[in-house]
């Protein structure tokens, strides 16, 4: 007598080799709570504001963007890696500081302060790196007090150089305009005046995307972020990430510092207190957690363009500016709690 025929046994498919679908892949995405955000936000002062939706009105909205934005890419991957840095502010001040001070002592070339200040910005993004690794220290502590000596020198030197709080004018030393021309010049696209500070936004958040995305450096971010000893038992090279990520921070603050100083030819020493918080909520807002671990660049990009689009759209809808800070803080708690939303979501559907 045969034996009675079974029916047969399926193997369970590879759950890495099974599609998710578009919903699934979306959710995913640490920037899908700003860009709600941000479309929320553009359609309102669309409405509250008339003149919000005229193309220079929009130039202006993305220079504001773009002068947040420059800082928040690398912040975004600071905080990715799970580290802090409380002196991006200042350090943007004291990059232009050396660039204006060392140019026109020496009366060199303003490409040789330029090249200079380069140098002490990196050492400043090293010393950074450098200390959290070395000590252990929390990065608050680290930054917080890289923060408080930035700012008594950026002063104490302006003064003791200048015999003020500003430094001298550079406007009319060779190699300003060329200089201008990288740092602050104006494109003209469709009748349309840009900042060229926007191209080197995209273009930074271009090269941050492939780098978190494509490369070993981006993997290396992650988990780093996620767990130091981990990612370190893995063979990540956790000091060395988390010093370049330092020091990706002071190259920005070079390029932000230098735009400063060729808008303007003169630099103000008290500058750029409190705009660290500006470059950390843009990148919260965006999606990075403040644990480490999650985020992306173009979600510090949508950041910082809701931050552009609030503090103009004020102006355009005839407010109070003075209720600037509180938007800034409500977007704040609201993109981090749509964002804690999304990631369970995301979590809850896999």
């Amino acid at each position: 007598m045969s034996a009675p025929a079974t029916a047969p046994v399926q193997d369970a498919p590879d759950e890495r080799l099974v599609s998710r679908s578009y919903l699934r892949r979306m959710l995913g995405r640490p920037e899908l709570g700003a860009v709600v955000g941000a479309a929320a936000v553009f359609v309102f002062f669309s409405f509250v504001a008339d003149s919000f939706l005229q193309a220079s009105s929009l130039s202006t909205v993305l220079y504001a963007s773009s002068t947040i934005g420059i800082m928040a890419v690398p912040v975004a991957l600071l905080m990715i890696g799970g580290e802090f840095d409380l002196s991006t502010g200042v350090m943007v001040t004291t990059s232009a500081l050396v660039s204006s001070m060392f140019s026109y002592q020496m009366t060199a070339n303003v490409w040789v302060g330029v090249g200079v200040s380069l140098l002490t910005t990196l050492a400043i993004g090293f010393f950074n790196g450098f200390m959290l690794t070395r000590t252990k220290l929390p990065s608050f502590i680290i930054t917080l007090g890289t923060f408080l000596m930035l700012t008594g020198l950026n002063l104490g030197f302006t003064k003791l150089i200048s015999g003020t709080v500003s430094t001298k004018t550079i406007g009319d030393m060779e190699g300003f305009e060329s200089a201008r021309k990288v740092f602050a010049s104006h494109l003209t696209i469709g009748g349309v005046d840009l900042q060229v500070t926007i191209l080197w936004w995209f273009g930074l958040v271009a090269l941050a995307t492939w780098i978190l995305l494509r490369t070993r450096v981006g993997n290396w971010i992650f988990a780093v972020g996620g767990g130091a000893d981990a990612a370190r038992a893995v063979g990540v090279p956790v000091n060395r990430t988390k010093i370049g990520l330092y020091m990706a921070v002071s190259f920005c603050a070079w390029i932000s510092g230098q735009h400063l100083l060729m808008s303007y030819d003169v630099v103000q020493s008290g500058e750029g207190v409190g705009n660290e918080f500006l470059y950390i909520i843009a990148a919260v807002i965006g999606g990075c957690l403040m644990t480490g671990g999650y985020g992306s660049a173009i979600g510090s990009a949508v950041g910082a363009f809701i931050f552009g689009m609030t503090s103009k759209g004020i102006v355009y809808a005839q407010w109070n500016p003075d209720w600037f800070k509180f938007f800034l803080g409500a977007m704040l708690l609201l993109a981090t709690l749509l964002n804690a939303w999304v990631r369970k979501r995301a979590e809850a559907t896999k």
